[in-house]
């Protein structure tokens, strides 16, 4: 499925958008998390880190990358899957979902929320869940799509515990009326 709009079309990302999957991640949380992850865990962040980790995820049953693209070519992404955890079989979740930051706020992460839940949904799932970082400034985002704050957890990333919530859909067709 390819969704298009004026500014970007999204489609399934593959093997072949690792290496940009990898520059945008970094590009994304050295950008949203400055302040609030270690400066010297951002620093070490590496792209190609964040590749082959991809690689090794886009291998496994049910997990689904959704690409978006303009004219220059990746400038956002999607990941989900089984969900990890306690949750139901029939809820998924969305792994993570990154826009560079001069991408952002042109309606692509809206748009890949819902090709990725329309991914979910092919497959079986009636809802779709995401961890985000109480500190993440963005995270309001989620729940202008509807999602709602269901659990709290803490997760170390570098030398700190962050808090970070759950955001559930748990009706994909809502969320895809959105």
């Amino acid at each position: 499925m390819t969704l298009m709009n004026q500014n970007f079309r999204i489609r399934l990302a593959d093997a072949e958008d690792l290496p940009m999957i990898g520059e945008i991640l970094v590009e994304t949380w050295r950008h949203t998390f400055r302040g609030i992850i270690d400066d010297a865990f951002l620093a070490g962040m590496s792209e190609q880190d964040q590749m082959m980790r991809h690689t090794r995820r886009m291998g496994i049953a049910g997990v689904g990358y959704q690409a978006g693209v303009d004219t220059d070519g990746l400038i956002g992404f999607a990941n989900y899957g089984p969900a990890r955890g306690s949750a139901s079989s029939a809820t998924m979740e969305l792994y993570s979902l990154y826009i560079r930051p001069a991408a952002q706020g042109i309606g692509l992460g809206k748009a890949l929320v819902k090709a990725a839940a329309t991914d979910c949904r092919n497959q079986g799932a009636d809802g779709l869940f995401a961890w985000v970082l109480a500190e993440n400034a963005n995270r309001g985002f989620y729940e202008h799509l509807g999602a709602t704050a269901a659990a709290r957890s803490t997760i170390r990333v570098g030398s700190r515990d962050h808090e970070q919530v759950a955001y559930v859909w748990p009706d994909l067709e809502r969320l895809l009326d959105i």
